[in-house]
């Protein structure tokens, strides 16, 4: 009987075990629209992760910025009031200065470049620095590479960009790019931007062709210049405290379907990009290609410059020497 009783205990705390495991749901935030492939990778990290853990750790997606813009999420990840968050590596270069490096102009001249140092030990280097912010980078999906559109005339050559109002992201070296290259620099919310155009607040913006698609720029901006002036990586990050709650299995799933929903994700940008080029088109954008990239390249030469006097040269020549 005792031996009966103590057996019952034993099953009563297995089941209350078990209980609390399943109670383990993972909040995860982006910015945007549920047509766009964040999206996507988020759907296919919350299906396998709720499938491989036996449905021991759920997944929530909030996307469109439900739970705040960029910075309110990255707090929210950092404080744990997020689980995960997907957002813009530029967001986090206040964090992490030297991240800045991947944001430069011209330098990653292909994606395979880009996917090699990031996920390489160059980019592996970075991400050990969130840590000590509260952060556990999951790994570096894919935005893509910038063009710039506007409703004044194709871009071609730098001075086509002179007095256009840009709108820009956060990242230092995009802002020093476009003040460098004649525009007017103005730091918006990519939540505010699609008014801001419509209104002419701004003249310009730059993103990758398939955030002018889900967030439907081409409704306000006339003009597509495939400049492909900088590589854009996103960064999946987790609340480091809440990874480390969980269990080894647990936490293995976590990496393991980061990893695979983000191969899954940077490829389908590729596939679909050409695309989604010829349906703005279809919609009514002038789209050009003639861009002197050389011309560019040489234009923004003091944005390197200026990142080096202020962050040193490490970063830059480690990323240069994954590509010999």
């Amino acid at each position: 009987m005792k031996l009966l009783k103590t057996l019952g205990l034993a099953s009563a705390f297995a089941l209350a075990a078990l209980s609390a495991q399943a109670q383990t749901n993972l909040k995860l935030a982006h910015a945007a629209p549920d047509t766009d492939l964040q999206q996507t990778l988020s759907v296919f990290f919350k299906e396998q992760v709720e499938a491989r853990t036996n449905g021991s750790v759920t997944v929530t997606i909030f996307p469109q910025g439900q739970l705040g813009n960029d910075a309110a999420m990255i707090d929210g990840a950092r404080s744990g009031i997020i689980d995960i968050a997907m957002s813009g590596l530029n967001n986090f270069s206040g964090l992490v200065p030297a991240a800045g490096a991947f944001e430069l102009p011209f330098i990653f001249p292909t994606r395979e470049v880009a996917y090699t140092v990031l996920d390489g030990e160059v980019g592996q280097g970075i991400a050990g620095e969130f840590t000590q912010h509260g952060l556990k980078v999951l790994g570096f999906p894919e935005n893509g590479y910038r063009n710039m559109s506007n409703n004044r005339g194709p871009i071609k050559v730098p001075g086509d960009l002179a007095g256009l109002n840009m709108r820009v992201n956060n990242s230092k070296a995009l802002n020093d790019m476009f003040a460098a290259l004649g525009a007017n620099p103005l730091q918006l919310p990519v939540a505010e931007l699609y008014t801001a155009l419509e209104t002419g607040v701004v003249d310009a913006q730059d993103h990758p062709i398939g955030i002018v698609v889900s967030f439907k720029f081409n409704e306000v901006q006339k003009y597509l210049s495939l400049t492909q002036h900088a590589y854009s990586a996103l960064a999946l990050v987790m609340n480091d405290a809440k990874f480390n709650s969980l269990t080894a299995d647990e936490q293995k799933v976590i990496v393991e379907v980061a990893a695979e929903a983000i191969a899954m994700q940077r490829k389908a940008v590729q596939e679909k990009e050409a695309g989604m080029i010829e349906e703005l088109k279809a919609a009514g954008m002038e789209v050009n290609d003639d861009v002197d990239a050389a011309a560019f390249q040489a234009s923004v030469k003091p944005v390197w410059d200026g990142f080096i006097a202020a962050n040193g040269d490490a970063v830059v020549n480690a990323i240069m020497a994954a590509q010999q």
